[in-house]
């Protein structure tokens, strides 16, 4: 039986490493994937579960870049290390609007939200303003294209994009990398942002959830969250490396087209079983 919940927990990590990355939502995949092939689980450790594998994925965002989001690096000169404390405190604003807003509606978000009907809905939604946006940016060229020209005012307009997010289906790359381009970011700058703001958001979910649901872990539940999170991590490895190598050469056209197709069939097939 739990080898069974152990294969659930690689899918499940598979899905969220992927998802975590790419504009096409991480908790919304996870959501639905549940409703297909369900974690024999208490519904509290599967909430918590759902956050925490998140948290996973960030570390993969603090390997890649390492190097650059520590500003005690030997390596660093005054000017850098500088800029690189200039880089986290932009993070910092950029988290205060999804940091309040979560805090204040994450029961009431989970009770009435978590569920494929909402999924779908924003799937199709923000699908089909993924291409809008890209058709209407296509002849733009980017404003800033360094991290020293992305202003504390355009971090936390960054921000409010990412409050779009709290509701699954939306994605929280897509939603603050889509919002970066839309104010005149690069795209890379933009990706780069995003990844930075998901360090201590999801930290800061994983500490609430993890507190909300205790650490009285069963040796079984303990295995399946271990098992899900090293999964989750490597699998984000190879995604980010992916995203940043693709959004250099194409936009997220073919993201907004992927999101409407599943998002219809979901609604198929949940109409069809009734």
């Amino acid at each position: 039986m739990l080898l069974i919940e152990i294969f659930k927990s690689i899918l499940l990590g598979i899905v969220q490493g992927i998802t975590e990355w790419l504009p096409i939502s991480s908790t919304g995949h996870m959501i639905l994937f549940d409703e297909f092939l369900v974690l024999d689980t208490t519904p509290e450790f599967k909430t918590m579960f759902m956050v925490v594998i998140q948290l996973a994925s960030i570390l993969a965002v603090i390997l890649l870049f390492f190097n650059k989001l520590n500003p005690f690096a030997p390596s660093k000169d005054d000017v850098q290390k500088k800029e690189t404390w200039d880089i986290w405190f932009k993070v910092l604003v950029g988290i205060i609007p999804a940091g309040v807003i979560g805090l204040l509606f994450d029961d009431l978000i989970n009770e009435h939200f978590y569920n494929w009907i909402t999924v779908s809905i924003t799937l199709i939604v923000y699908g089909i303003a993924f291409i809008v946006i890209e058709k209407r940016n296509k002849n733009k060229h980017p404003k800033v294209s360094t991290f020293n020209d992305l202003t504390y005012k355009m971090a936390l307009i960054i921000g409010f994009f990412q409050v779009l997010a709290l509701i699954p289906g939306t994605s929280r790359s897509g939603a603050t990398i889509v919002g970066a381009i839309l104010i005149g970011i690069a795209r890379p700058i933009a990706a780069e942002y995003s990844f930075f703001l998901s360090v201590p958001i999801m930290l800061g979910a994983s500490i609430v959830k993890l507190g909300k649901f205790g650490f009285n872990f069963t040796s079984s539940e303990l295995i399946i969250l271990l098992v899900g999170c090293v999964v989750s991590f490597i699998v984000s490895v190879f995604a980010i490396k992916f995203l940043m190598s693709y959004i250099r050469r194409h936009d997220f056209s073919s993201f907004g087209w992927y999101r409407i197709v599943v998002g219809i069939l979901v609604i198929g097939y949940f109409m069809i079983i009734g």
